[in-house]
Formats: structure tokens, C-alpha cells, sequence
């Protein structure tokens, strides 16, 4: 299913843009890396340096099809890929597991993204009752069903990314109660949620707006072996919708 609406929105729609790891020989880094990635790739080898090197190159691809510029003018800040640093004004999320990576733009408004295999839920009982809220778990345990836990776990982390927050101490600022109502610590009402199935991954988002939005999904082809900038082709992908929640302030 292409999810799209041809709709008028007030709201710029945010756009979700993945690509498969690329595989091949090991090969030098590539010259267009910013000093400080190539001090960040020069810690990691085999798979874990791959990884690094198709979501940097995957974020100037997202960056560039979305401000409609070439790849090779654009790049990320340094440090944690929050907004670009060229051209300024977009807001970035990154999430990458298991061979696929993905980048959320969104125009000058924040967004947060995270991604997991469908099938990834080991020992999930005991990470709920760790980090979850009481809440959460009393109807998380009764249904007892570890796909609605990995949806919960999205959220949370799509969340925290949106609001500039690590998993240390946070992950209960966020709740979500049975059939999936959420309520957050933040006071204002235009944070939204989209949660859907793409190429067997669980994709969750969370940004700011008027009301939800299902985002722009493009899947690119996979980067080349040495990962030049070339203009990466979009390939056919399906995704099915899961559902989407405006975020309410907690003690709403």
C-alpha cells in the first residue's frame, strides 16, 4: 500500500526515507565524510563500519531529495544527526537495526523516529517490567502479546528522540494505555504519532502538528560498494498502516 493523501495539509508532511545495508568489500572511507565522521568511522570495522557509512550516506540522500538538492551538498551537524548542517533548517531522526537504515526529515519542526524487526521481542516481559509504567503493563501482560509491546517500545523511543531526551530516566514520561492512547509529560497538544509495517519492520514517528499525518515513505536503492553520492533510485516498497494518535498532555 502506498500510503499517501493528495489532501491540502497546513502542515509540511513529514517524509521517511530507508535504504538496505550495502554489501560488498571492505573499501576506503569516502571522501565527502565531514572530519568528524571519519574520526567516528575510524573506531568501528566489518558490519558495525558498513552501518555508519550507509545512514551517513543515507542522510544526505534524505536531506537532498527533501530540500531538492544533490547529495553531495548536503551533510548532517556533527555529533548526534538532529538537523542538517547543509543546508540548515531540516530536522532529522536516524534509526538503523538489522541491515536496514532509516532518516525522518521534517521542516523546521521536531520529529523522532525508530525502527525494529517485526520479529524482536526477546524477553519482553522483563524489559516491561522495568521500564513501563504500571499501566503499561497491566494491560500489556494481559494481552499478552509481544507485538503490542514492540509498538509501546517505538513510541517511547520515537518520543524521546522527537523531544531531545535520552533513555536514561525517561522512558515513562511517555504512556501508553490500552487501544493505544498516549499521553505525554509535554504541556502542548500538537505532538502526533504514525505507527505502520514497512518491509517487515515496525516504523514508528513522532512529530509536531495540528493533527496526524501519515509521512512520505521513499525505500532507495542500497548505496554502491564504495559509497559515492551518486542519486540513489527509489525502488517499489509496501507498508501497511498501522495507526495514528495525537499525543495528549498528561492529566487530560
Amino acid at each position: 500500500m502506498a500510503g499517501s493523501s493528495n489532501g491540502y495539509s497546513p502542515d509540511p508532511r513529514p517524509a521517511i526515507w530507508l535504504c538496505h545495508q550495502t554489501d560488498g568489500i571492505e573499501a576506503p572511507p569516502p571522501a565527502w565524510l565531514t572530519g568528524y565522521e571519519r574520526d567516528t568511522v575510524g573506531k568501528f570495522s566489518g558490519p558495525r563500519e558498513r552501518e555508519y557509512l550507509t545512514s551517513r550516506w543515507l542522510i544526505r540522500q534524505a536531506i537532498g531529495k527533501s530540500a531538492s538538492l544533490p547529495a553531495h551538498q548536503c551533510c548532517p551537524v556533527d555529533g548526534r544527526p538532529t538537523v542538517s548542517g547543509r543546508p540548515d533548517g531540516w530536522q532529522l531522526s536516524l534509526s538503523h537495526s538489522h541491515g536496514l537504515s532509516a532518516c525522518a526529515t521534517r521542516a523546521s519542526s521536531a520529529i523522532g523516529l525508530d525502527l525494529e524487526p517485526c520479529q524482536r521481542h526477546p524477553q519482553w516481559q522483563k524489559v516491561a517490567r522495568r521500564w513501563f509504567t504500571p499501566v503499561e503493563q497491566e494491560w500489556l501482560f494481559r494481552e499478552d502479546d509481544p507485538n503490542a509491546f514492540l509498538k509501546v517500545w517505538t513510541l517511547k523511543e520515537a518520543w524521546l528522540k522527537a523531544t531531545g531526551r535520552g533513555i536514561a530516566g525517561n522512558l515513562q514520561t511517555l504512556e501508553v494505555r490500552k487501544n493505544f492512547e498516549i499521553y505525554g509529560d509535554q504541556p502542548d497538544e500538537d505532538w502526533q504519532a504514525s505507527c505502520c509495517y514497512i518491509e517487515g519492520y515496525l516504523v514508528t514517528l513522532v512529530f509536531r502538528g495540528s493533527r496526524p499525518q501519515w509521512p512520505d515513505i521513499t525505500l532507495l536503492e542500497p548505496p554502491p560498494g564504495d559509497f559515492s553520492l551518486v542519486d540513489a533510485v527509489s525502488m517499489e516498497a509496501s507498508w501497511e498502516p498501522l495507526f495514528q494518535r495525537t499525543i495528549r498532555p498528561t492529566g487530560c
